[in-house]
């Protein structure tokens, strides 16, 4: 692993680092946020997912979650959204390939060699900053915008045991039915759709959901509504008696002025679940 910036931030640090990752065969890039407790010993973690087009630098510097992680004594961890390189297989689209990882383990060629974000985001990189930073990995929760919200909730009802707590921003919520999804699945994962289910919020909240608390958020003048589908996720969290918010925030859109705008919210409803 190697350091490539370590700034001081809300009385910790906030370090972006690369590493040679097996899972995904190139050089991968994150980004960690330390409070200043995690001087004195191991604090609990919250996983922030980026969505489409993004790196791990937008969330880091467009969300503002560090001022109130630093009040909680969480950390942040965020990941880059696919793997990179001259040598990775990437598509005209925007919604493919690199940049648009979806958080799957592709088994189609070209994708199968280096996509395989899945393992990356759930066993690679969890172990890589247990092993070089004071996370506890007994204390996690995970959270995430539009593709990234995707992801947060996948990943989460998938390993029910490993988090505490997940929320979404504008998520992706049936991926199995959608423009933002349908595509991509296939390509990534074939044609039968029985492997797109572990990949899909609301089949996956209909037949598991989490046992635990969850939010989620969605802005009424998203641009993207149609291609995000909340009604699914919100009838399904219905359907299964979830425990949790599904909120609708008058007049906001996609963007990060959205999530900066209630990051706090996201951040103080993990640090009640990590600390209570």
């Amino acid at each position: 692993m190697e350091t490539k910036s370590e700034t001081a931030s809300f009385g910790g640090t906030q370090g972006v680092y690369t590493h040679a990752a097996t899972s995904t065969k190139c050089d991968m890039t994150f980004a960690v946020f330390l409070p200043e407790e995690a001087r004195d010993g191991a604090v609990p973690v919250l996983w922030f997912l980026s969505g489409l087009t993004c790196t791990h630098e937008n969330a880091m510097t467009k969300s503002m979650a560090q001022a109130f992680a630093a009040q909680e004594g969480i950390a942040l961890v965020f990941p880059d959204t696919s793997p990179r390189g001259e040598d990775v297989a990437d598509d005209e689209n925007f919604d493919m390939g690199q940049g648009a990882g979806f958080y799957v383990n592709a088994t189609e060629e070209p994708w199968s060699r280096h996509f395989r974000m899945w393992d990356y985001v759930t066993e690679e990189l969890p172990a890589l900053v247990a092993e070089n930073f004071a996370i506890d990995l007994d204390r996690q929760a995970i959270t995430g915008h539009s593709m990234g919200g995707h992801g947060a909730l996948t990943v989460a009802m998938n390993l029910p045991e490993r988090f505490r707590s997940v929320s979404a921003f504008s998520p992706m919520c049936n991926t199995m039915d959608s423009d933002w999804g349908t595509p991509q699945l296939t390509k990534y994962l074939g044609s039968d759709t029985s492997a797109w289910e572990a990949h899909d919020a609301s089949h996956l909240m209909r037949t598991r959901g989490f046992d635990g608390p969850l939010l989620v958020d969605i802005g009424t003048k998203d641009q993207f509504w149609d291609k995000l589908k909340p009604g699914a996720l919100a009838a399904a969290m219905t359907e299964a008696k979830q425990q949790g918010s599904f909120r609708l925030q008058p007049g906001y859109d996609h963007s990060y002025f959205f999530v900066s705008s209630f990051i706090e919210d996201h951040v103080r409803f993990h640090g009640e679940a990590l600390y209570g």
